[in-house]
């Protein structure tokens, strides 16, 4: 595997995990053994992460490291099909608007907030 120059590396887009511990926040991106790190907040903790994979990709290239590129997503389209019941369905869409947001994006920031608690992303 070739390693490339930093900027290559922190263009390619790695996979952030992003999940509470003890009233704060941590983030990893797993493609980068060791690059961990965590914040009061979630912001605080991408803002901390950014700064990690930076030093720790420098790092890795000054010591001649072998570096891994994120892992391909091409086989995920971002759509799926869900069916539900309509009570449901009219719930959703009423406290989407309640929102000012579209159904869609409701459903991702529900679906999102709990991938976050449960450590899936």
């Amino acid at each position: 595997m070739k390693n490339h120059n930093l900027e290559y590396y922190l263009l390619l887009n790695y996979k952030v995990e992003l999940y509470p511990d003890d009233g704060a926040f941590v983030a990893e991106i797993p493609d980068l053994p060791g690059c961990i790190t965590q914040g009061e907040t979630m912001e605080e903790a991408i803002s901390l992460i950014n700064e990690a994979k930076s030093l720790w990709l420098k790092t890795a290239i000054d010591r001649g490291i072998s570096i891994k590129e994120p892992k391909k997503l091409d086989k995920y389209s971002g759509k799926f099909l869900l069916r539900m019941p309509k009570s449901l369905h009219a719930r959703l869409a009423g406290q989407a608007v309640n929102e000012g947001v579209s159904l869609n994006q409701y459903v991702v920031s529900l679906l999102s907030g709990k991938a976050v608690e449960n450590r899936m992303i």
